[in-house]
C-alpha cells in the first residue's frame, strides 16, 4: 500500500468521527410582542466565527459538535439575546424585545469587533438586502441602492457608448472613483471602463456593482464618512461594504419577471416594452463541525431594450440621394464615378425631374444637389421620419453571475480559513445616432436609408479572495489575498467604415481594455476589555499592484483610407471623399476601435502601514485615531488622519463627530487612457475626439500638466436617538467634504490656425507648435483633443436623516416604516488651475467647461428623500415607496439652455403573499404612477433646443430615475430545506 493511500484512509479515519457526532440546532426568532417571525436576525454561536441568518420564515439552522453552546442572537432594533442550549433540538423559538436600533456587529467604519452600528463614532447604514429582494421591484444592486439609500445615486445611462453598459454611482454627490467598495471587509477591484462621455462622472473610473448578484448578499453596510485613513484610496466620500451570505441548508430561488406598461412606451406611443427576467438562486452547505459552511449563489438576467424617442424631426435626405435612388433602380452605383465625369449625375438628376438650370460642373451640382428633399423621400421611398430614430433609453443585456462564499475551521480556538470568488459575464448591446443618408458619414451604396450603428459589449468580471484569521497570542490575526479581474470588449455592429467605401465590412473587432488588481492585507487587533472601559488596538499593512491594457481592434475600425484605398499615416494623404467633396471619416461609425498606437500595458504597485486606536474612556464616551501612510510607485507618498469621537448623552441619545484628510490616487485608466471617439455636440454634430495621455506630447504642446493625487479634508457631525417607548429611532449626521486637485475630463481643445478656418472652401493653415498638434491629432484620426487633469478643487456639504419606526397593530400586523433623507450641494471654489501656456492662449474656458461644472454640481439630485412603509398581515405583505427626487439641471456649456427640471415623487407598490410555508408570491410596480421627468424645452431665449431635432425628449446629461416610466413585475420565491 502506497504511502499516499495510507494517508488518504488516515485522513478518513479522521473525519467520519467529526461527521457522525455532528448536531443540527433549528429553531425560529420572532417578535416578542407580536409572535410574528422576524427574517434576517444574527444568530452566532458565541466565542466562534459559526453563525446563521434567520430567513424569510424566521427559521434558522446551525451545525454543532459539542453542547452546551451559548447563542448570540441580534436583529435591527431589537435588544441582543444570548441563549443557552443544552442539547441538540429543532423546535426552538427565540423571541427578541424591541430595543436598540441596529444593534449589530458590523464590519467597517470601526476595526472593534464589538462595535454595533448605533454606536460607531461616524454614520453606517445596515440595508437587508434579503428583504428588498423579496419585496422590490429592483433586482440588480445598483438600483437597489439607488432607491433604498438617498445618499446613493445611479442611472442607466443612454447614447454613452460603454457607459450605456455599466451605470456609475456615487456617494453624498461625490465621483464613482470616490466611494470604495468592500466585499467582506475586502477592496473590490475597479471596472475597466473610464467614463468619457456625456454623463455624471464624466472622467471618473467606479466599481461595477452589477457584477455581484443580490441573491449572495446578506447585508450592505454603507459608511457615510471618508475613511481613506482606515482604507485607502477612493474612500473620499466613503465606503460600501457588501456582507456576502451565510446560509446553509436552504434553497432559495427567485423569479422576477416584469416590463415596463408605460404611457411612453415603444417610442411614446404606448403599450409594453423592455420586458426583463432574473432568475436567481442560493445555496449554502455546512462543512465540518465547527460551523464551517459554503455558500453558493448563481443568476441569470435578460434585459430587452427599449426606446424613449417619439420622432426625428430634421432632414434625412437631400436631392443627391434622389439621384442616387434612381441611379440604384438601373443597378448603377454613383459613388463609382470620377471627380471629373458629372454625365450620370445629370442624367439621373433628369430622369428624377430635378431642375439644375443648366449647372454642368461639379461645384454647381454640389451646391443644387444639396438642398434638403426630405417630404419628397420619404413619400417615394415609403418611410416615415420614425424610421430613422436611434434608441434613446436603456441597452439590452444579457449576463449571468456566480459567487461563492467559503468558510472552514481549522481548530477549536477560532482559526479559520475563508474564501470567497465570483465570476461574471454580461453581454450588452445599445446603440448610437442615427447615420442618416445626407451625411458624409454614410456610405449610402452600402446604406441607401442610412443606418443605426449598435455598440456590442463583452464584460467579464472575475475575482477571489482566499485568507486565513485566527489568534496568535492573543491578537487577532487576519492574513488575505484578494484578486480580481474586469474586462471590457467592443464588437461594434451594423455600422461601416465610410472611408474604406465599397472594402468595408459591417461588423468590426473595436478591441477594449481590462484592469486587474491584486491586494495583499494583513489585520492584526486586539481588544483589551480591562484597559479603560474598552480598549481596542489595530494595525496592518497592505500591497496593492495593479495593471490597465489596452488591446487593439481590427485595422478597419480605427483606420481612415484613401480613395484608393491605402490607409491614411501621414497629414499630406487625403481620405476618400463624398460626391460633396467633404472628407469620409474613418473608423467603425459609433465608436472608432483601438489603434496600436493606443495599445499599452501599465502597471504600479503601492505599499501602505496603518494604525488604529478605539477607547471607551467610560461608557459615555468613546473616541477612535487612525492614521495611513500610502506609497505609490508612480507618484509617490501620502498620510492621512482620523479623529473620531461619540458621546452618549443619555441612555438614548448619542452624539457623534469625525474629523479626517484623505486622498484619492489618479487611476491607472485616468493616467494612461487614449483614444479617438465620436462626440456629438449640444446640437447633435459629431466630433472625432482623440483623448491623450498627460505624458504626451500633445499634452506638452497645450500646457497640460502631470496628474497627481487628489486629496481632501472633512468633518461631520451628528446624533443618534431613540424614543422607546415610541419605537422610533433617529439619526441626523452633517457633514463637510473640501478636494483638492479633483481630478476631471478636459473640454476638447482644436489647434489654432494662422489663417483660414477650414469652413466655405478656406483652410486651415497652421504652423509652429499648432501645426505639430494638427498632425497629431491628424495621425490620431482626430480634429480636438481632450485630457485627464487636476483642474479645480470643490466643496461638498449636506445632511443625512434617518428615522425608522415600528408599529405593532392588533394581534397579527406591524409595521415598519423608514424616512431617510438627503440634502447635499457640491460646488466647485477657486479659480480653475489651469498653466500659464493655458492661460496665454485663452483656454482656461477650456480646460474645465461650463457643461463639466454642470455635472459636477447638478446634474444629479442634491435632494432626495425616501419613505418606505412595510405592513405584514398574517400570510400577507405589504411594501409602499415613496421617493422624492430633487431638481436637476441640464449640462451643456451654453447658459441660456442650462434647463432645470423640477422636483418628482416616484411611488413603488408591491403585494406579496405566502403560498406555502415555502413559496410566495410577489407583484407590484416600481413608478407605478407613471412619473417621467420634465420633458426638454422646445425652445429657448437664444432661439435654440435640447430636443436634438426630436432625439430628446428628455435629457441624457441630467439624472433623476430614468425615463422608462411605469415598471411592472411578478415574483416567485421558493424557500426550501
Amino acid at each position: 500500500m502506497s504511502k499516499l493511500l495510507q494517508f488518504k484512509i488516515l485522513a478518513l479515519l479522521l473525519i467520519l468521527p467529526s461527521i457522525a457526532f455532528t448536531q443540527q440546532i433549528s429553531g425560529t426568532i420572532t417578535d416578542a410582542a407580536t409572535n410574528l417571525s422576524l427574517p434576517g436576525a444574527n444568530i452566532i454561536i458565541k466565542g466562534t466565527a459559526t453563525g446563521a441568518v434567520s430567513d424569510f420564515d424566521g427559521n434558522f439552522s446551525l451545525t454543532v459538535e459539542n453542547f452546551p453552546v451559548v447563542l448570540v442572537v441580534s436583529s435591527v432594533g431589537y435588544d441582543t439575546q444570548e441563549v443557552t442550549v443544552s442539547s441538540a433540538s429543532q423546535s426552538i423559538i427565540i423571541k427578541l424585545e424591541e430595543g436598540v436600533a441596529l444593534d449589530e456587529v458590523i464590519l467597517i467604519g470601526s476595526r472593534n469587533p464589538n462595535r454595533t452600528a448605533v454606536n460607531t463614532p461616524v454614520p453606517v447604514d445596515v440595508i437587508d438586502v434579503s428583504e428588498l429582494t423579496s419585496q422590490a421591484p429592483q433586482v440588480n444592486l445598483n438600483q437597489i441602492l439607488n432607491f433604498v439609500a438617498p445618499s446613493f445615486t445611479s442611472n442607466t445611462q443612454t447614447i454613452s457608448d460603454g457607459t450605456d453598459h455599466i451605470d456609475p454611482a456615487s456617494l453624498r454627490g461625490l465621483g464613482p472613483d470616490q466611494v470604495l467598495v468592500l466585499i467582506n471587509g475586502k477592496r473590490r477591484h475597479n471596472s475597466s471602463l473610464i467614463n468619457v462621455n456625456g454623463t455624471f462622472g464624466r472622467g471618473s473610473v467606479g466599481t461595477d456593482l452589477n457584477a455581484i448578484p443580490s441573491a449572495a448578499i446578506q447585508r450592505l453596510e454603507v459608511l457615510r464618512d471618508g475613511a481613506a485613513a482606515q482604507y485607502g484610496s477612493d474612500a473620499i466620500a466613503g465606503v460600501i461594504n457588501i456582507v456576502l451570505s451565510q446560509e446553509v441548508n436552504t434553497l432559495a430561488l427567485n423569479v422576477t419577471t416584469g416590463a415596463h406598461f408605460a404611457k411612453n412606451a415603444n417610442n411614446q406611443t404606448g403599450g409594453v416594452d423592455g420586458e426583463t427576467v432574473n432568475i436567481s438562486a442560493n445555496y449554502g452547505v455546512p462543512l465540518g463541525e465547527n460551523g464551517g459552511f459554503i455558500n453558493f449563489t448563481g443568476d441569470f438576467d435578460f434585459r430587452e431594450d427599449y426606446s424613449r424617442m417619439k420622432s426625428w424631426e430634421g432632414n434625412v435626405f437631400n436631392l443627391y440621394n434622389t439621384v442616387e435612388r434612381f441611379a440604384n433602380n438601373d443597378g448603377y452605383n454613383l459613388s463609382d464615378l470620377l471627380d471629373d465625369d458629372v454625365a450620370d449625375v445629370i442624367q439621373y438628376a433628369n430622369a428624377a425631374g430635378i431642375n439644375l438650370g443648366g449647372a454642368s460642373t461639379k461645384a454647381d451640382l454640389r451646391t443644387i444637389l444639396n438642398a434638403d428633399n426630405t417630404d419628397a423621400e420619404l413619400a417615394a421611398r415609403g418611410l416615415v421620419r420614425s424610421d430613422f430614430n436611434m434608441r434613446v433609453g436603456q441597452s439590452e443585456v444579457r449576463g449571468g453571475r456566480f459567487f461563492a462564499n467559503l468558510s472552514l475551521p481549522l481548530d477549536d480556538n477560532g482559526t479559520e480559513f475563508y474564501s470567497f470568488a465570483g465570476a461574471s459575464s454580461r453581454k450588452g448591446n445599445s446603440a448610437g445616432f442615427y447615420r442618416l443618408p445626407n451625411q458624409s458619414r454614410t456610405y449610402t451604396p452600402a446604406y441607401i436609408n442610412g443606418f443605426l450603428p449598435e455598440i456590442n459589449s463583452t464584460i467579464s468580471d472575475k475575482s477571489l479572495a482566499v485568507g486565513i484569521r485566527g489568534k496568535i497570542n492573543d491578537w487577532n490575526v487576519d492574513l488575505s489575498n484578494t484578486w480580481g479581474k474586469n474586462a471590457f470588449l467592443y464588437t461594434i455592429g451594423n455600422t461601416f467604415n465610410a472611408s474604406q467605401q465599397n472594402a468595408s465590412p459591417t461588423t468590426f473587432d473595436a478591441g477594449g481594455f481590462n484592469f486587474m488588481q491584486n491586494t495583499v492585507n494583513l489585520d492584526i487587533n486586539k481588544f483589551y476589555d480591562g484597559i479603560l472601559d474598552g480598549l481596542n488596538v489595530a494595525f496592518g499593512a497592505e500591497y496593492r499592484l495593479e495593471n490597465y491594457e489596452i488591446e487593439a481592434g481590427e485595422e478597419a475600425s480605427y483606420a481612415q483610407y484613401t480613395a484608393d484605398g491605402q490607409v491614411i499615416t501621414l497629414s499630406t494623404q487625403n481620405p476618400a471623399e463624398d460626391f460633396f467633396g467633404d472628407s469620409r471619416p474613418g473608423g467603425s461609425q459609433v465608436f472608432p476601435g483601438f489603434s496600436p498606437n493606443n495599445e499599452l500595458s501599465r502597471g504600479r504597485s503601492s505599499v501602505a502601514g496603518y494604525f488604529d486606536l478605539e477607547a471607551d474612556f467610560s461608557e459615555a464616551f468613546l473616541a477612535s485615531f487612525a492614521t495611513r501612510f500610502e506609497n505609490y510607485s508612480d507618484f509617490g507618498s501620502t498620510i492621512n488622519f482620523k479623529l473620531a469621537t461619540l458621546f452618549k448623552a443619555n441612555e438614548n441619545i448619542n452624539i457623534r463627530a469625525a474629523l479626517n484628510t484623505g486622498f484619492r490616487a489618479p487611476s491607472l485608466h485616468q493616467l494612461n487612457f487614449n483614444s479617438t471617439s465620436t462626440i456629438f455636440d449640444q446640437n447633435g454634430d459629431p466630433q472625432e475626439v482623440g483623448t491623450f495621455s498627460n505624458d504626451s506630447r500633445a499634452a506638452q504642446l497645450l500646457g497640460i500638466p502631470q496628474l497627481k493625487e487628489e486629496t481632501s479634508k472633512s468633518v461631520s457631525l451628528g446624533f443618534t436617538a431613540k424614543v422607546p417607548d415610541a419605537n422610533l429611532t433617529i439619526t441626523v449626521d452633517g457633514y463637510f467634504v473640501a478636494i483638492d486637485d479633483r481630478v476631471v475630463y478636459t473640454g476638447q481643445f482644436a489647434p489654432t490656425p494662422d489663417a483660414g478656418t477650414g469652413t466655405g472652401g478656406v483652410p486651415p493653415v497652421y504652423s509652429g507648435p499648432q501645426l505639430e498638434l494638427f498632425n497629431l491629432l491628424t495621425q490620431a484620426n482626430a480634429s480636438r483633443a481632450a485630457f485627464f487633469a487636476n483642474a479645480i478643487d470643490t466643496e461638498s456639504k449636506g445632511l443625512d436623516i434617518v428615522i425608522t419606526h415600528k408599529a405593532n397593530i392588533g394581534t397579527d400586523m406591524s409595521l415598519k416604516s423608514d424616512l431617510s433623507g438627503t440634502f447635499s450641494k457640491t460646488k466647485k471654489v477657486g479659480d480653475i488651475k489651469a498653466s500659464d501656456l493655458l492661460e496665454r492662449a485663452g483656454k482656461v474656458g477650456t480646460y474645465f467647461p461650463e457643461d463639466s461644472r454642470v455635472y459636477l454640481e447638478e446634474a444629479v439630485p442634491r435632494t432626495k428623500v425616501n419613505l418606505t412603509n412595510n405592513l405584514t398581515a398574517g400570510k400577507f405583505n405589504v411594501f409602499l415607496r415613496n421617493v422624492y427626487f430633487g431638481e436637476v439641471t441640464e449640462a451643456t456649456t451654453n447658459v441660456d439652455r442650462q434647463q432645470v427640471f423640477g422636483t418628482k415623487l416616484v411611488t413603488d407598490l408591491s403585494l406579496g403573499y405566502k403560498a406555502s410555508e415555502s413559496l410566495t408570491l410577489t407583484i407590484g410596480a416600481n413608478n407605478l404612477l407613471d412619473v417621467y421627468p420634465d420633458r426638454a424645452a422646445e425652445v429657448f431665449s437664444d432661439g435654440g433646443t435640447n430636443r436634438s431635432s426630436g432625439r430628446f425628449d428628455w435629457s441624457r446629461r441630467a439624472q433623476q430615475f430614468g425615463i422608462g416610466g411605469r415598471f411592472l413585475f411578478a415574483r416567485l420565491s421558493f424557500k426550501l430545506k
